[in-house]
């Protein structure tokens, strides 16, 4: 009986380095928050009893100034330079997905070759009160309302590492570049489709508004305006303007800018 020959070919496996490099990034369309609110968290552990109709009348359905500062992501350290922080993973994500949109270039590849080396990226720039309706989704959700923080000038240094020889330096540097343009970041990123916010570009260091947002949007000038927050819009100034109000009057009990 024949037996089947064994390849004595030796098995090479190359070498690979891995590089990484720190990008300048600045915001070109406006920054609209979207942590995850802790009362979904909350409802999911522990989901609440139906109220009574008393209950409803008598509670807020929403806290504008809370919903609004728990829309962020933050650091607990107040040696950090900023309070504002974006996870890492929603830069390789983007970076990730634009891939899709490049030719001969794989999604899944990029995600095994890239990394965002900050689990938390610190972002610059002065967050503002943002107050807008939601439609019903196409599941049946009612409409509602949200409050968000938005950075209307945002800035962050990203460090990337990659998997050389596969990739190079210039390809991360454009890869970038894509995302920031046809993903972003945030709530109603140019992702989705109806949105433009997010968009962002790789710049260099010493581009003057990269300068003036590291300089005037850390830390300090952060917690001043998630304590006190200006509209970002005059529909935003308006609705919080009656909420304040109407919620005075109704003998309801809301956070108010310290």
């Amino acid at each position: 009986m024949a037996t089947k020959a064994v390849s004595s070919t030796e098995i090479v496996i190359p070498v690979i380095e891995k590089s990484e490099v720190t990008f300048a990034v600045l915001g070109t369309t406006p920054l609209i928050c979207n942590r995850k609110s802790e009362g979904v968290l909350h409802d999911l552990w522990l989901p609440p009893g139906k109220k009574t109709a008393a209950e409803k009348a008598s509670s807020l359905k929403h806290d504008p100034l809370r919903e609004y500062r728990n829309s962020v992501y933050t650091s607990s350290d107040d040696k950090s330079p900023t309070r504002i922080q974006m996870l890492g993973s929603m830069f390789k994500k983007a970076m990730s997905t634009a891939a899709l949109d490049t030719e001969g270039v794989r999604k899944t590849q990029m995600e095994r070759l890239l990394c965002v080396e900050d689990v938390r990226v610190d972002i610059y720039g002065v967050p503002q009160m943002l107050v807008c309706g939601v439609g019903p989704t196409q599941f049946g959700g009612a409409p509602d309302v949200r409050t968000r923080a938005i950075l209307k000038e945002w800035a962050c240094w990203v460090t990337i590492s990659f998997i050389t020889p596969m990739i190079k330096h210039n390809s991360v540097a454009n890869l970038l570049a894509r995302a920031g343009v046809t993903c972003g970041l945030g709530d109603w990123r140019v992702q989705k489709g109806s949105g433009a916010y997010g968009m962002f570009k790789p710049v260099d260091a010493n581009t003057g508004d990269f300068k003036r947002l590291l300089e005037t949007g850390g830390r300090a000038a952060q917690d001043a305006a998630l304590h006190s927050p200006t509209a970002f819009d005059p529909e935003t100034e308006a609705a919080w303007e009656w909420f304040q109000q109407e919620a005075v009057k109704r003998g309801l009990k809301i956070t108010l800018p310290e």
